[in-house]
């Protein structure tokens, strides 16, 4: 950018600061504070694309006029012909709920066209108490929190793999009550790992049940998204059942290469509950690839009670070959292509290996690239702290499956990270522009309404927060402007940290967070809240 270029883009910010926060505006009174000409619109409904010009004032979308707005109506004029005005994205999942006050302008989020992004908890940290976490923030996008049951469960019961006693139970219920009070729009769970892999359903039926009397949603990282997919997925719909609750799938997919296939089976499972009237949806990204921590790669017995405890087992001879050859069975159900399939992103005990493989890691050993040589490597890493990876274990034709699925939505399972600091899963740079490259522009996979749909209102209203999502009078003015033939994600496997193309403005509540392609350094998110009424 332009010396010129910058210089404007910061007078523009400062001028609708004063405007937005009520302060005198040296052009006088205007009708509004932004106003998009000539762009075309893809409003979030799905309905076909319009051209028509957008005014902004304060928060709010003001105007959506299709015969235009004369020049000079607003504190700032922006030519917006030749690109789309799009509601601003909705991350249906993500983990920044401990991160957002490391990197409140969250910058891989937002030039992914990112306004809003749902906080999943599937991790054993949590911000608590939530309000006081919440009102602490200062951010560019929106966020949501959830209660998360892996912290709520490490929290009464620690590590241990029982079930809790009534009082546990009904000390657990207590603080999912607590966090509901607090702000929170749901029950997280993430019950392929350990601890919350401990649980039985009959623990998140009464924990959800809840969530459900506070008007909550469920939403979950399945039990196992291999072999017990389809189990995992008749689970969901039990939950959402018996706990009277809508019930949302994290990352739809079907993991390990005896699976491929298994989409057919679990959007078959979600069309005959939602034919019953249950409300079941799931959200997916736009890879073949997930990423994931070491711990999925071992039988969740054996780490149970924490490294030290496996550190014993593994000690111990029997216990030993026990574990190995249930991870003989394992591994290829997560990485069916072998030691190359499994790729490191944060290997603390040996960093050179982020971004490597473990066949790099055995080859420089002078190990053969073997499973049983894979497993013998994996329990000496976990040994030393364990490892988070990228597993190449899934297949393309399931993830096109999801996508076209109608109560399909879109996240990045992402990170919020510093540029250039370790190795993330190129989702947490591209998710968004990729569907829009790939899947709409390249492949014609979706519509672009139909694919800004699923990032927009139909999020908007699963979390309960319909004043979003839409490009409509009245409603919030989150908007991403973007020109459709020049997105593109690109972030790599290898190359991860590369910001995507194409995303030219971004308002978040009325306020710009990117002008002209680049950060303004605005901090307008707000954190919304559960909005529903409690069921009595």
């Amino acid at each position: 950018m332009s010396t010129r270029s910058r210089a404007a883009c910061v007078f523009t910010v400062l001028v609708l600061t004063c405007a937005l926060t009520g302060l005198p505006v040296a052009q006088g009174t205007k009708t509004y504070t932004i106003v998009f000409h000539g762009g075309t619109v893809v409003d979030g409904s799905g309905a076909l694309r319009f051209r028509a010009d957008v005014a902004v004032q304060g928060d709010r979308i003001a105007r959506v006029e299709r015969a235009g707005i004369a020049q000079g109506e607003a504190v700032t004029d922006i030519d917006a012909s030749g690109l789309i005005i799009a509601p601003g994205f909705i991350d249906s999942h993500a983990h920044v709920a401990t991160t957002i006050h490391e990197y409140p302008l969250a910058e891989n989020f937002l030039r992914q066209g990112i306004t809003t992004i749902v906080a999943s908890l599937h991790s054993l940290a949590s911000p608590w108490p939530i309000d006081v976490y919440a009102t602490s923030l200062k951010m560019a996008p929106n966020i949501s929190f959830f209660v998360g049951h892996t912290w709520i469960r490490k929290e009464v019961l620690g590590l241990e793999n029982r079930a809790p006693t009534a009082a546990e139970l009904e000390r657990m219920k207590s603080l999912v009550e607590d966090g509901m009070k607090l702000g929170a729009i749901g029950l997280s769970t993430g019950l392929e790992y350990v601890p919350a892999n401990y649980a039985d359903t009959e623990e998140i039926i009464e924990l959800a049940k809840v969530a459900a009397r506070y008007g909550g949603i469920y939403v979950t990282h399945l039990r196992d998204e291999g072999p017990g997919l389809v189990k995992a997925v008749e689970e969901t719909i039990r939950i959402a059942r018996e706990a009277k609750i809508p019930a949302q799938i994290n990352h739809h997919k079907a993991a390990g290469a005896a699976q491929f296939g298994w989409s057919r089976r679990t959007l078959a499972l979600i069309d005959q509950a939602r034919a019953t009237g249950l409300d079941i949806t799931h959200d997916l990204y736009p890879y073949t690839a997930f990423s994931t921590t070491s711990e999925v790669l071992f039988p969740a017995w054996c780490l149970a009670g924490g490294p030290q405890d496996f550190a014993k087992r593994i000690t111990d001879p029997a216990s030993r070959a026990k574990i190995e050859r249930e991870m003989l069975t394992i591994f290829p159900q997560q990485a069916g292509r072998g030691p190359a399939s499994i790729q490191f992103r944060e290997l603390d005990s040996s960093p050179k290996y982020n971004g490597r493989t473990l066949a790099d890691y055995l080859r420089d050993r002078k190990q053969p690239l073997t499973v049983s040589a894979g497993v013998r490597a994996l329990i000496e890493l976990q040994l030393a702290g364990g490892f988070i990876a990228i597993f190449h274990s899934m297949d393309e034709a399931d993830v096109v499956r999801i996508l076209r699925h109608p109560w399909a939505m879109i996240e990045t399972d992402g990170d919020l990270v510093g540029f250039g600091v370790g190795h993330p899963h190129p989702r947490s740079y591209g998710s968004f522009p990729r569907v829009l490259t790939r899947y709409v522009r390249e492949q014609k996979v979706l519509t672009l309404e139909d694919a800004i749909r699923k990032m927009t209102s139909l999020p908007a209203a699963q979390i309960g927060h319909s004043e979003r999502g839409m490009v409509k009078e009245g409603k919030i003015a989150d908007l991403v402007v973007f020109d459709f033939e020049k997105i593109q994600d690109l972030a790599t496997y290898t190359d991860p940290h590369r910001y995507p193309a194409g995303i030219v403005h971004l308002v978040v509540n009325g306020m710009p967070v990117i002008l002209n392609g680049a950060l303004t350094g605005e901090k307008p998110g707000r954190v919304l809240n559960n909005t529903r009424t409690i069921k009595q």
